[in-house]
């Protein structure tokens, strides 16, 4: 992270780089309120409005592959960070906090009432207060499954064809092809083809 004082660089710019911010910055504020609109559309949608849904999502989101399913109801900060690949399918209630890129793989399956949580506030009682935060990119591979509730804080990178079991809280890379369970989430086997 990069000092705040004499920093000639927009706050969205800083966001971007991960270097501390103001998320109430009127560009991030309007940003923010152009997602809230389009994440309430649509979680209003009907299970039946497919094209509906897909054109929302394609507003929304930085990019989001072919055959990819999420159901309703969802919850970013931009959208726009938010990168999601082809045959991916997410259950009710994602939350990704998208104030750092958040790639997701192909073939992914993601449980319901997930968090990707890209956001950090600083640990000094001051800057906190003063509403500086910042944040660090997660990525998740090609066919890694998150069960139900699981939590992947700032940061993290998850190895392809890994799964991890429901109410699991990721605070660290995990590799590929490996079993990863608990608080913090640890791993406790490999996976065979």
């Amino acid at each position: 992270m990069t000092s705040t004082a004499d920093d000639p660089r927009s706050m969205k710019e800083r966001m971007l780089a991960g270097d501390l911010y103001l998320a109430d910055d009127p560009e991030l504020v309007d940003a923010y309120v152009r997602a809230q609109e389009l994440t309430e559309a649509y979680n209003a949608t009907g299970v039946r409005e497919r094209e509906r849904r897909t054109a929302i999502l394609g507003e929304l989101l930085g990019a989001i592959g072919e055959d990819t399913a999420i159901r309703p109801p969802l919850h970013v900060d931009y959208g726009s960070q938010i990168r999601i690949g082809a045959r991916a399918f997410v259950n009710f209630g994602l939350v990704a906090l998208d104030v750092a890129a958040i790639t997701i793989g192909d073939d992914v399956q993601i449980g319901p009432n997930v968090q990707l949580l890209t956001p950090i506030h600083p640990l000094e009682a001051g800057p906190r207060r003063d509403k500086w935060e910042s944040a660090a990119p997660i990525t998740i591979g090609d066919n890694v499954w998150l069960g139900g509730g699981v939590v992947v804080c700032p940061g993290v990178t998850i190895g392809a064809d890994t799964v991890v079991g429901a109410g699991a809280v990721v605070t660290r890379d995990l590799p590929a092809g490996v079993l990863a369970v608990g608080n913090p989430a640890r791993v406790v086997r490999e996976l065979g083809p």
